[in-house]
């Protein structure tokens, strides 16, 4: 083999060797990636299950806020005290209201658990109210002179408004100056129709009239005997003196029934 030929084989024999350590390093490279690649994926699952076990946690955060809302939403049973504030309520009765219309008083009674062992006793008393129009009202006093008026009201007497009116026919009633509950009028020579107003927080709560007469017409009032109706009283009288009459011939024959129905044999007989 000549020197040329040794030189040739020697580099053939170098770049071969260069080549193989090449793809050594190249082999020993891919080894490493995927010595390296199953870790990273590991990493990556553990980022996964934390993040399904973040969601799982808020989920059963979730779950917990609404069993609360529902508990809230549910009702709730009632205690001993709620009990018993029922109880003491249905054992409360109320009286008749003093009034039939406007404003009045009704007592509060109490059926149960009275002191002394009494079955009904008074807890308190309280205002009632009835319809607001309580029709023509008489006063309080009157003379010949001058007649006193006063509007439907309770105790205190102040806590109201009182408004008065004079009324006439066929025009707008006229507001009087007077704002007490008592109005004392003078008699004119002409009838006086007079109206009061109650009210309570600008409310009418009562309205009521009144006719104050003239002079004259009261004396003719008093001195007019009772209104009577003889015809009427003599058909009662009638009446009475009737039913008493066969009330009596009906005990007569009940307590003589023997006799009669002896009297009534001999009598057919005798026929």
């Amino acid at each position: 083999m000549s020197p040329g030929g040794a030189g040739r084989s020697g580099g053939l024999l170098l770049a071969v060797g260069w080549l193989l350590l090449a793809g050594l390093q190249s082999a020993c490279g891919k080894n490493v990636t995927a010595i390296q690649d199953p870790s990273l994926g590991h990493g990556e699952e553990e980022s996964e299950n934390d993040s399904e076990n973040e969601n799982e946690s808020e989920s059963e955060e979730v779950d917990e806020e609404s069993h609360e809302l529902d508990g809230e939403m549910l009702p709730q049973p009632l205690s001993e005290e709620d009990v018993s504030n029922s109880t003491i309520v249905k054992e409360v009765e109320f009286g008749m209201c003093t009034v039939t219309c406007g404003v009045g008083i009704r007592e509060v009674i109490l059926t149960n658990g009275c002191p002394g062992g009494e079955s009904k006793c008074i807890v308190r008393v309280e205002e009632c109210r009835g319809p607001v129009d309580c029709g023509w009202g008489k006063p309080i006093s009157e003379s010949l002179e001058n007649v006193k008026l006063v509007c439907v009201h309770t105790s205190p007497e102040n806590r109201f408004k009182y408004v008065w009116k004079l009324l006439r026919p066929d025009q707008q009633a006229i507001v009087l100056t007077n704002d007490t509950a008592v109005l004392e009028v003078q008699r004119e020579i002409r009838p006086m129709a007079l109206e009061c107003d109650t009210l309570d927080n600008n409310e009418i709560v009562a309205s009521i009239k009144f006719t104050v007469y003239t002079t004259k017409e009261l004396q003719m009032k008093r001195s007019r005997p009772p209104d009577t109706d003889a015809v009427l009283v003599f058909v009662l009288t009638i009446g009475v003196v009737l039913c008493i009459f066969v009330i009596f011939v009906l005990i007569f024959i009940i307590i003589n029934w023997g006799g009669s129905q002896g009297f009534l044999g001999v009598k057919n007989v005798n026929d």
